[in-house]
């Protein structure tokens, strides 16, 4: 499932151009010109953030795409409740495939559990509700959808910053921009990161960084963004619990996040894995 996580928001409002001795102004949103002029402003504040040529040319030829815009302001409010969303998403075929799953990569989820302390229920719970274990990860090009949402004036600020760390990516070397194909609002990967918490939280796992087409260094990112927010090796995740919490910190939404502890509390049940409950 695609959406745009309030967390990332945050985190992206929170972004800042790298200081220069003559300071870059941020790329005004479309109301203020022609979109080349704005792209040639856009590049210009990229360069001043870090980013190198290879990243740069990743904007090359790039045009608006309104379809993208149109998605943004046409999202509606989300009102199922706990018992309808979960009696949709925790299916039998996927109760029965995560299972599958957790038995074919049983090295990997060990080793992650190892390093991160987090769980196979929980992991495969999340990569189940976002993409259908990677095979619903989005076909939307990602540079261009951030370059749509950033000209769009409607939260310009906030996908400027998630562009900027996309560019990032290019440059540091994870995804060309051919490979970047993932949400309409740009997440990427079988768990759907962000570029930002991309940039962050991407651990090797043996694919180069690869969260799109490496299900190891998928997993293994998830597990180190849910450490990074406090996840407690060991403890249950149910609702009440600190590592509820720190789901809540991958989705704020309730009933997604209830969706989640639930999802793994039934496949720790059918694998012997973890406990959700206290």
């Amino acid at each position: 499932m695609t959406r745009m996580r309030s967390r990332l928001c945050a985190a992206a409002l929170a972004f800042a151009c790298a200081s220069m001795a003559v300071p870059v102004q941020a790329a005004p949103c479309q109301g203020a010109g022609t979109f080349d002029a704005w792209l040639a402003s856009f590049k210009q504040e990229a360069a001043s953030s870090g980013v190198g040529p290879r990243g740069l040319a990743a904007l090359n030829g790039v045009t608006p795409d309104p379809s993208v815009v149109s998605r943004d302001r046409g999202q509606g409010v989300f009102r199922q409740s706990f018992e309808q969303f979960s009696g949709r998403m925790v299916s039998s075929y996927r109760l029965s495939r995560g299972t599958s799953l957790i038995r074919q990569y049983a090295a990997t989820f060990n080793r992650i559990e190892q390093q991160f302390g987090v769980p196979a229920p929980v992991l495969v719970a999340i990569w189940g509700l976002e993409t259908d274990f990677g095979a619903g990860n989005g076909n939307f090009p990602t540079i261009r959808s951030l370059v749509s949402l950033a000209y769009d004036c409607r939260r310009s600020a906030m996908f400027r910053a998630e562009l900027i760390d996309a560019l990032k990516l290019v440059e540091r070397g994870d995804l060309s921009p051919g490979e970047m194909r993932g949400a309409w609002a740009g997440e990427l990967g079988q768990t759907q990161f962000m570029p930002s918490s991309y940039l962050k939280f991407a651990v090797d796992y043996g694919g180069g960084r690869n969260l799109i087409h490496s299900v190891p260094d998928a997993l293994a990112s998830t597990a180190n963004y849910l450490m990074s927010y406090g996840w407690a090796r060991g403890q249950p995740w149910g609702p009440g619990t600190g590592n509820f919490g720190v789901i809540q910190q991958w989705n704020k939404s309730a009933v997604y996040s209830r969706t989640i502890a639930y999802f793994a509390d039934r496949l720790a049940a059918l694998t012997g894995q973890g406990k959700g409950q206290p």
